[in-house]
C-alpha cells in the first residue's frame, strides 16, 4: 500500500484487522485453537526473524508447541487469506522461547528498529503492530479509573475493567514532524539525547496537544524549538512509529521568519542548511551533515524537499 508514492517502513501492514470477526468471542476462542492459525512469539518486545532463506518473520503454528499458560489470550493482529494471525508474549528462557531457539538455528530475536531495516515491508508493518499492541497490554493490566484488574476483549482491541466495566482502547500518540524551508534552505535541528554529539540533524517534531489542529501543532512546535514562525503548512505523509506507539504526521511548511532562537533545554542546535548540502548528505558525500536513515519519515520529508517533490494540496 502506498499513498502518493510513499509507503513508509511500518506503514504497509497487509492484514485485515478483522472488525466483524472480533465481535464474536466464541469465534476468537475457536480460531485461537485452529490448526491453521499462526502465532508471532514476541520475546521481551523483540521480534522473531528467520534468516534461513530470506529474511522474514518467524510464524509458529498452534501444534508447534504444547498448549499451556503462555499462549492464553493471544492478541489477534488480523486475518490474511482466511488465516488468523496472532501476537504472543513470551519471556527469555520460557518454554516456548527454548522450543523456538532449539528448533530454529536461523532464528534471531531483533529489536523493532533493526527489523524495520531488514524485513520485507509487509512483515515490518505486522511487526510494528504486534509490538505496539503487546506493549499497550502490558501497561493496561489495571484500570486507570478505579484500579481494578482489566481483561482482554475483542481479540485484544479492548481491555475492560473487572470492577467498574470501563473499556480501555489501545493508545496512539500523534506526533507532527515538519521540514521547514525558505527558498533553497531548509531548517534542521539536533535534539538533546540520541542525536547529541554527532553531525546528525533532523526535521523538527513534537506531540500534538489536546484540542490542537495539525497546522497549529506545526506552528507551535517550530516556534518553541527554533523561534521560527511558519506559514503554508502542507501534509506530506504519515508513518506508524512503534517506539512505543506514535503516529508520525509528516508536513512541509514555509518559513515566515528566519532568525533562529532555539530552545536550549530541548535542542542542541538548529541551523539552516542549503539544498546542495542536503543533496550531498543524501548521496553520502557530506562531511558536515548526516540526515536520518530511510527507516524514518524525516528522511523522506527532507528528500522530497531537496528533490523538489513537495506535494501541493
Amino acid at each position: 500500500m502506498s499513498i502518493n508514492g510513499y509507503g513508509h517502513v511500518f506503514a504497509r501492514n497487509p492484514l485485515d484487522r478483522g472488525e466483524v470477526e472480533r465481535r464474536s468471542e466464541e469465534n476468537l476462542v475457536t480460531m485461537a485453537n485452529h490448526e491453521s492459525s499462526l502465532f508471532l512469539a514476541i520475546r521481551d518486545l523483540d521480534i522473531p526473524v528467520n534468516y534461513s532463506s530470506k529474511t522474514s518473520l518467524h510464524w509458529m503454528k498452534k501444534n508447534d508447541v504444547t498448549i499451556g499458560e503462555e499462549i492464553e489470550n493471544p492478541v489477534l493482529l488480523g486475518i490474511r487469506d482466511g488465516v488468523y494471525h496472532y501476537a504472543l508474549k513470551i519471556t527469555s528462557g520460557s518454554r516456548i522461547d527454548t522450543f523456538l531457539t532449539r528448533q530454529n538455528p536461523n532464528l534471531k530475536f531483533m529489536d523493532i528498529r533493526s527489523c524495520g531495516q531488514f524485513l520485507p515491508p509487509d512483515d515490518a508493518g505486522i511487526a510494528a503492530q504486534a509490538r505496539i499492541q503487546l506493549y499497550w497490554h502490558d501497561r493496561m493490566a489495571f484500570c486507570s479509573v478505579c484500579g481494578s484488574e482489566t481483561f482482554m476483549k475483542r481479540g485484544g482491541q479492548v481491555r475492560q475493567c473487572s470492577g467498574c466495566n470501563t473499556e480501555h482502547f489501545p493508545r496512539t500518540d500523534p506526533v507532527i514532524i515538519v521540514l521547514v524551508h525558505d527558498g533553497d534552505e531548509c531548517l534542521l535541528g539536533q535534539s538533546k539525547g540520541r542525536l547529541q554529539q554527532t553531525n546528525m540533524y533532523s526535521a523538527l517534531a513534537g506531540f500534538l496537544d489536546q484540542g490542537e489542529a495539525i497546522e497549529e501543532a506545526v506552528s507551535r512546535e517550530v516556534k518553541e524549538e527554533a523561534g521560527i514562525e511558519v506559514m503554508n503548512v502542507k501534509y506530506h505523509s504519515s508513518q506508524p512509529w512503534p517506539l512505543p506507539h506514535s503516529l508520525m504526521i509528516g508536513c512541509h511548511a514555509e518559513a515566515k521568519t528566519r532568525d533562529i532562537k532555539f530552545d536550549r533545554e530541548e535542542m542542541t542546535d538548529v541551523q539552516w542548511f542549503p539544498r546542495n548540502e542536503i543533496i550531498k548528505s543524501l548521496n553520502g558525500e557530506s562531511d558536515v551533515l548526516q540526515i536520518p536513515m530511510q527507516l524514518a519519515i524525516a528522511h523522506h520529508l527532507i528528500k522530497a524537499w531537496a528533490k523538489k517533490e513537495i506535494p501541493v494540496l
